[in-house]
């Protein structure tokens, strides 16, 4: 029936939409909650809070923390992954501004 269902849910669509709770993201990803909130805490992944101050990951989260559990596989701390994906967030910051700064030039070249 047409209209029964929402058009578009854009919480669905957004990877970055927190809808998963701390015990869904350990089920899925068959981790402990504890590492979960180990990771939190140490800051490596950090995800938003609901109204009620539970976690809530979002499927960008997820992502980060499978390669969060990857890296801890090969014997990597807490304070290097932070670190890592710190300097990850970097280099995508500066290869953006880079990219700006060329298509800009290339306009300032075509007059």
């Amino acid at each position: 029936m047409p209209g029964a269902f929402p058009v578009g849910l854009p919480a669905l669509d957004d990877e970055f939409a927190p809808m998963f709770s701390v015990g869904q993201v350990a089920a899925m990803l068959e981790v402990q909650q504890a590492f979960l909130r180990r990771i939190d805490q140490q800051e490596v992944v950090s995800p938003r809070r609901s109204a009620g101050g539970q976690r809530r990951y979002s499927r960008h989260d997820i992502g980060q923390i499978q390669q969060v559990v990857t890296m801890v596989g090969e014997g990597m701390t807490l304070p290097g992954i932070r670190r890592i994906i710190e300097l990850e967030y970097e280099l995508a910051r500066l290869r953006r501004e880079r990219d700006d700064l060329a298509a800009r030039l290339d306009q300032l070249e075509e007059r």
